[in-house]
């Protein structure tokens, strides 16, 4: 099987990427060529069983899309994109990579007469606005409240519609915000939920710029990788005509955050978050859901943490060494 991921060198692309290299193999089947790519080269992955090509690509380009799936992959992950804050700052680079890149994606896959591969497709809980009932149900309508969020739903309409048509097999994933995003800080608004845990248990201090009160929809970086590889080997007569699922998470607010690091690691660490409002960045989460009951994905067999403990405890566990002490 040959498997493209386009997006590899983001961080949840780096770590699907190292995971397919463990696992050999994608719904049951051996991977044969895996293609790693992105705007920038991914770092190279090492002792595959099979031969790994790194790229740079920018699917804004339509030839680029073109050639990326000329070799006709089984399974194609679809993770590139712009964040959330650069978006909303950028108006047209948000519109430019997440929504004409995509649809240069789907372009390329549709020009390719009897090929129908299984395409990953990661969407976001940003594709739901305010106001939102106590818990989001999968039939919630879309109202998003960013250009983020649109230029999602807008990709999550396109892969219905391509797939509906039998272009290609695709599976929409809304991730959760991911946390504790490991490395440095990105440019997403979300960014701070990471940053308030993953600083201060590296001896630093963070800037907390909302409210605690402020209630979210979180999974682990670990459970991400998971989602991806399960949407591949995902039954489509399942799923049916609603091809993009809400993955399940955990709902916690920012004070409980706090309260679980401080449980993991102590009021020292705990005390390195200083509170600094953002009216930019408490406007942008004012927008964003809060809670899901994420049915469908369960039922289909995907699984996230439970508490934010656990969230905590998985980033000791795989960035850490699982050794850490406070």
């Amino acid at each position: 099987m040959k498997v493209v991921v386009i997006g590899a060198a983001g961080m949840i692309g780096a770590k699907l990427a190292a995971r397919l290299v463990v696992d050999g193999e994608v719904a049951g089947r051996a991977i044969t060529h895996l293609t790693l790519a992105d705007v920038i080269r991914a770092e190279q992955v090492s002792e595959a069983g099979f031969p790994v090509v790194v790229t740079a690509v920018d699917i804004t380009e339509p030839d680029a899309a073109a050639k990326l799936v000329a070799s006709r992959p089984e399974v194609i992950f679809h993770l590139a994109g712009v964040v959330s804050g650069e978006a909303e700052a950028d108006f047209d680079k948000g519109y430019g990579v997440n929504l004409d890149g995509t649809r240069n994606l789907f372009e390329a896959i549709r020009s390719i007469d009897g090929y129908v591969p299984r395409v990953v497709f990661t969407s976001s809980i940003a594709v739901f606005g305010a106001p939102f009932p106590d818990a989001i149900p999968d039939d919630y309508f879309h109202t998003p409240l960013t250009s983020y969020g649109t230029q999602k739903a807008i990709s999550e309409l396109l892969l219905a519609d391509f797939t509906r048509r039998g272009f290609m097999d695709g599976i929409g994933i809304r991730l959760p915000t991911i946390c504790v995003r490991p490395g440095l800080p990105n440019k997403a608004a979300s960014g701070f939920f990471s940053g308030i845990i993953r600083e201060p248990l590296a001896g630093k201090e963070a800037v907390l710029p909302v409210s605690q009160k402020v209630l979210h929809w979180f999974a682990s970086p670990r459970s991400a990788v998971g989602f991806l590889l399960h949407a591949a080997a995902l039954d489509g007569q399942a799923v049916g005509p609603r091809r993009s699922l809400t993955m399940p998470g955990v709902a916690e607010t920012v004070g409980g955050e706090i309260e679980a690091l401080r449980k993991v690691a102590g009021e020292a660490v705990a005390a390195r978050i200083r509170p600094e409002p953002d009216e930019t960045i408490m406007r942008i989460v004012a927008g964003w859901p809060t809670r899901f009951d994420a049915e469908r994905s369960r039922k289909l067999g995907f699984q996230a943490e439970t508490s934010f403990e656990a969230i905590i405890r998985a980033h000791i566990d795989d960035e850490l060494g699982g050794d850490w002490v406070h």
